[in-house]
């Protein structure tokens, strides 16, 4: 069943029900009612689960889900009415318990939304200081869906008059109206200890004043600052193993609270606060001098403005997109690229960057980057496309045009490859037909993996199903080499783990498009493919792309890839390792000292400079 199919039967069933229900309670037939009812409490939960652009839809057509429920309600009180008479003492404590049970709710989501504001609101959290004690939270059902969840309490009272009009006793309805009206008076006391503990934190100032003092014991003098959606998060994630070995003591800043959940495991302090003027106001940063920016996002304005820092920008990734040169890299002091071509790209594009203000200080993060493949008994072929970019004219990415096509000629070669399939963290967020595309690669390679699984396990197709179903790759046990090394399983990589830099030393031969990854696997000394997306001539394409220099160019009709998975099988000469050699110093810079040494020498070096002038 299609999906667009099964939300049509799933709206059909929820607008349908109601209808129903009215029909049932005026002829009146109570077991057809208790059938609808069941109907209807089905159809909601399952388009909550799986049609949630209809619910959107009905809300926005004032037909939210509590006026659902209501007129399920007014059903049910109309049933009592037909079936006992409204001088029922049934009807009338039914009618009341209905009427108290949305009261008691209202308060008890009330107490919710207090709570959560509160600490939605917080001006300053922190990972690796001890400065915002949060006390711990209620359950998650007290403060879920604003109180949802407690809506479906109804179930009791509808439910119980349909049972009591079938079987002729009535007292059922008002007997689950009580059930239910006590239970959400026992969610709404449960929450009150809850509110009282997170009162404290409502107190802005002294909250910002308790981090300011444990970070003003710590004198942070470099400054990580970070802000960008969720998906994004990789591009500060980067940066925080290399800044754990510097000489000089880090923090990590933060402006959006959700980041502070995504970003990765860091032993660093780290604070996110939201307020543009709290953070310009934050008396911990008087004694840092360098402030690294891993993106060029409207926000950094914020960091920008406080005086004391040497804004550097670091960037996520050395590539020949235009994102690497940005106009907009001109408002920092300092812009720090991995090796000459950095350097060389500033100067071509004329953006403003004052070639005297580019420091070339490598790329710390590629030392786990191995060289040699995994030395396995089969070939491992990564795919890593780009994503499509903000605008149109940014579009380096295959995914669109070329990545089912490249997927389905890798699983057709002979003898067999395995795939990892790793797309760029933001794939899909702008463009629908590249979110498309993903998808038709992640089923190619998961009904590749369920028919392998079929022919080797047949009993266990089940479990591989399951297995395959989050579509990210996860290395188990002690060793990640250990759960790559297991026989021939196609990968679809689409979280934090396993690491990019994994991947890379898993392939024995990459292919991307023009972004940082190709300046980051050269790395390995691989060989790799790049696509030539925009079918421009060779020549041209390689002078506009100086990293595409060393890598075997592949065009939309693929002819080029056959040659290359036949040379990779058979060990031919590869042609353009030497150049790969020469081009892995242009990008990356020498091998001695290493990136990591000239990341903390400019580092200090910064400091010093910013410091001596008073900064």
């Amino acid at each position: 069943m299609t999906r667009d199919l099964r939300t049509r039967l799933v709206g059909a069933a929820v607008l349908g029900s109601y209808p129903l229900l009215v029909a049932a309670a005026l002829w009146p037939q109570p077991w057809l009612f208790l059938v609808f009812c069941v109907m209807s409490y089905a159809a909601e939960i399952a388009a909550r689960r799986g049609a949630r652009q209809l619910v959107d839809l009905l809300s926005q057509a004032h037909l939210g889900v509590t006026l659902r429920f209501v007129i399920r309600e007014m059903t049910a009180i109309l049933l009592v009415a037909r079936t006992e008479g409204t001088d029922s003492p049934w009807f009338m404590a039914l009618t009341v318990g209905l009427f108290l049970m949305h009261g008691v709710r209202a308060v008890q989501t009330w107490l919710a939304i207090s709570y959560n504001r509160t600490l939605s609101r917080l001006p300053a959290l922190t990972r690796n200081i001890d400065a915002v004690k949060i006390p711990a939270p209620p359950r998650d059902i007290l403060v879920n869906y604003q109180g949802l969840r407690f809506l479906y309490l109804d179930v009791l009272p509808v439910g119980g008059a349909a049972l009591g009009a079938t079987l002729g006793t009535g007292y059922q309805g008002a007997a689950g109206a009580a059930i239910a009206l006590g239970l959400e008076l026992m969610g709404a006391l449960a929450l009150l200890p809850h509110l009282r503990r997170v009162r404290p934190l409502r107190d802005t100032p002294g909250v910002l004043r308790a981090v300011d003092e444990h970070l003003s014991k710590y004198r942070p003098e470099v400054v990580l600052y970070f802000s960008g959606p969720n998906d994004s998060a990789y591009q500060a994630t980067m940066w925080l193993r290399p800044l754990e070995r510097i000489d000089r003591r880090a923090l990590v800043v933060l402006r959006e609270r959700d980041m502070l959940r995504m970003l990765g495991e860091t032993s660093l302090p780290v604070v996110c606060i939201p307020s543009a003027a709290d953070l310009m106001g934050f008396a911990a940063l008087d004694t840092a001098r360098v402030c690294l920016y891993p993106a060029n996002v409207g926000k950094n304005i914020h960091m920008l403005r406080i005086r004391g820092l040497c804004g550097v920008f670091v960037g996520h990734g050395d590539s020949d997109k235009e994102a690497s040169f940005n106009p907009f890299t001109k408002v920092y002091d300092e812009v720090w690229v991995a090796g000459q071509a950095g350097r060389d790209r500033y100067i071509r594009a004329q953006v403003g960057v004052r070639d005297e203000n580019v420091y070339e200080v490598g790329r710390p993060q590629l030392s786990g980057v191995r060289t040699g493949g995994p030395d396995l008994p089969y070939r491992t072929v990564l795919y890593a496309p780009t994503w499509e970019g903000w605008t149109d004219d940014l579009f380096h990415t295959s995914i669109i045009t070329m990545g089912p096509g490249i997927v389905r000629m890798l699983l057709a070669h002979s003898p067999e490859l395995r795939v990892i399939y790793k797309p760029h963290p933001l794939t899909g967020y702008r463009n629908l037909a590249a979110r498309r595309a993903h998808q038709k690669i992640h089923a190619l390679l998961e009904k590749r993996e369920l028919s392998r699984s079929m022919a080797r396990h047949p009993a266990g197709t089940a479990l591989a199903m399951a297995r395959n179903s989050a579509g990210t790759a996860r290395p188990m046990g002690h060793s990640a080499d250990a759960a790559w090394s297991q026989p021939i399983r196609h990968q679809v990589v689409t979280g934090q783990e396993p690491p990019l830099y994994d991947c890379f030393n898993q392939a024995d031969l990459m292919i991307t498009d023009i972004s940082s990854v190709v300046a980051d696997f050269i790395a390995s000394g691989k060989p790799y493919m790049v696509t030539n997306v925009s079918g421009m001539p060779e020549r041209l394409f390689r002078e506009r792309y100086p990293s595409s220099e060393a890598g075997y160019l592949l065009g939309e009709d693929l002819a080029e890839l056959p040659a290359v998975l036949q040379a990779l099988e058979h060990g031919a000469e590869d042609v353009l390792a030497s150049t790969r050699r020469k081009l892995k110093t242009y990008l990356l810079g020498p091998d001695h000292p290493d990136a990591m040494t000239r990341f903390n020498n400019a580092v200090n070096d910064t400091y010093n400079r910013a410091s001596a002038r008073g900064r």
